[in-house]
């Protein structure tokens, strides 16, 4: 037997993923503030594209339906030309696919905002577009106030002449965090910079000395130190203190007395005094703007008992492609790369909106099926939470398991108990004694906060007697479980708890 090499024609299926249907699908996992700012650069970035403004109700609250209202002199995303540089529907489904019914689980990447180049733009800049300025122009960002940052605050107070000093001061400044404090030591710093400890110590001493006080500290203990003596407050027993924080975090109130020698009253301004302090002092500079939870799913009950879901409309951005600027382009017979950044232009921009489209639908469906499952949650309360995962929502409405979780991903659903994630309402599930149904995890952590509240301080309630309290409510759940549920909900054990009460009833007794 001879092996040569010949060749053979083979026919074989094979699912693609196009650049396109992937970028359609990290759609789905961007929130309502980064969609926004992905269509806003599109929209700067292909002039075939046009921000419609919504206008009347929102979309409508049935599965897969979104209401969509075009102007009289537009053509919608579902409308095509007939010329030479018009995409059909059919083309759009076939090379730029946005169906988001079958996405994979090994998908690389985290989502981010695809650029012009990956959505098939040419890199060509786009002229010719009214009221751009000209290089003479002033440059009106330069008139913009930027958020103040800790360091350019703190260089901005150093007064020292001394350049050697100066430096160091500087070296410490580059090297202090967000919140304020300096990790390193005078002997690392010294050892870095080839000078003399005294030196930096006394930069240090420069840096402690600057505004917001605390800055510069190399601890807690440090930081509230430098508070206190700026108050003239620090004194022994202030000191013996700051020295126990473990002691005052655990409200050891008894050890605390003994090592301060104070009594509670005394003990009790102490502390007062120290909750007046900021542990981090440079927290309040150079942060980044907090991004408010906006809903994407408002969920309201129906006269008939059933649940209305409705997209919000301001979170859904909505472009069509200006098929009246096109057609003016097309009759000059653009050649050449102009003729196919047009054709660009205009493939993208329906991609876009057929994307787009797409998303609000998906969102929707699988927003549908949520309420659906977790009925008692919006009707009864967070007791009746059901246990839940992707996989139950995926088989129920026909998607992959990876399409749900992006869908609800950073997405937020309204009702009236309240502004949920979507993925509060997935949930574990917790078996019962009998043949009963489970229950969320959701439920019974809740379950365990209830009992809590409701101890008294003569009879706080340890882990091992929270297990037989919720065995006897049918919850068959481990002792390590209900102290991992405990701690996520930040309750302190039963020993710090009984602690923290009986303190509670000196104080008020005396």
């Amino acid at each position: 037997m001879s092996l040569s090499p010949k060749l053979v024609m083979r026919q074989s299926q094979s699912l693609v993923m196009t650049p396109q249907l992937l970028q359609a699908i990290k759609l789905l996992q961007f929130s309502s503030q980064e969609l926004a700012a992905f269509v806003d650069e599109e929209l700067e970035r292909n002039p075939l594209l046009e921000r419609v403004e919504a206008s009347g109700p929102g979309l409508a609250h049935l599965p897969g339906e979104v209401s969509e209202g075009a102007a009289p002199d537009r053509i919608e995303a579902g409308d095509w030309s007939r010329d030479d540089l018009a995409v059909s529907a059919s083309t759009i489904e076939r090379d730029f696919g946005t169906d988001l019914s079958n996405a994979f689980e090994r998908e690389p990447g985290e989502a981010k905002p695809p650029s012009g180049s990956e959505l098939g733009l040419s890199a060509q800049a786009w002229s010719g577009t009214g009221g751009a300025f000209s290089e003479g122009s002033p440059d009106l960002e330069a008139y913009v106030a930027a958020p103040e940052n800790l360091h350019d605050h703190l260089s901005a107070q150093v007064t020292e002449r001394d350049p050697a000093l100066r430096l160091v001061v500087a070296a410490i400044i580059d090297e202090i965090d967000e919140n304020g404090y300096w990790r390193n030591s005078p002997t690392d710093m010294a050892d870095k910079l080839g000078c003399d400890i005294a030196m930096v110590s006394r930069a240090l001493e420069l840096v402690q000395g600057l505004e917001p006080t605390g800055v510069g500290a190399r601890d807690l203990a440090e930081c509230l130190k430098l508070q206190l003596v700026e108050r003239n407050r620090f004194d022994p027993a202030m000191e013996k203190l700051l020295a126990n924080l473990e002691a005052l975090a655990k409200k050891n109130f008894t050890v605390l007395r003994k090592i301060c020698g104070v009594d509670q009253d005394d003990l009790n301004e102490m502390i007062s005094e120290i909750r007046r302090l900021e542990p981090k002092p440079g927290r309040g500079f150079g942060t980044a703007p907090v991004q408010l939870a906006i809903a994407d799913v408002f969920i309201s009950a129906a006269a008939d008992g059933t649940w209305h879901v409705e997209l919000n409309p301001e979170t859904l951005p909505r472009v069509l492609v200006n098929q009246n600027y096109y057609a003016r382009v097309a009759r000059h017979k653009p050649t050449g790369e102009d003729k196919i950044f047009v054709a660009q232009c205009l493939q993208t921009a329906n991609w876009l909106t057929k994307s787009l489209e797409q998303r609000a639908r998906t969102i929707l469906k699988v927003s549908v099926e949520i309420v659906r499952q977790q009925d008692g949650f919006f009707a009864k309360g967070v007791e009746h939470l059901r246990p839940l995962n992707l996989k139950m929502v995926a088989d129920a409405i026909g998607m992959h398991e990876s399409t749900v979780s992006r869908v609800t991903s950073n997405k937020f659903m309204s009702c009236a108990r309240g502004l949920f994630e979507m993925k509060y309402f997935f949930t574990a599930s917790i078996q019962a004694n009998s043949g009963t149904d489970s229950h969320s995890a959701e439920a019974v952590r809740y379950k365990i906060k209830q009992l809590i509240d409701a101890e008294a301080p003569q009879a706080v309630l340890s882990d091992d007697m929270l297990v037989q309290r919720l065995k006897a409510m049918n919850i068959d759940i481990a002792r390590r479980t209900v102290a991992k549920y405990r701690e996520s909900l930040r309750i302190v054990s039963s020993a710090e708890r009984r602690r923290e009460k009986m303190a509670q009833i000196s104080r008020a007794e005396a």
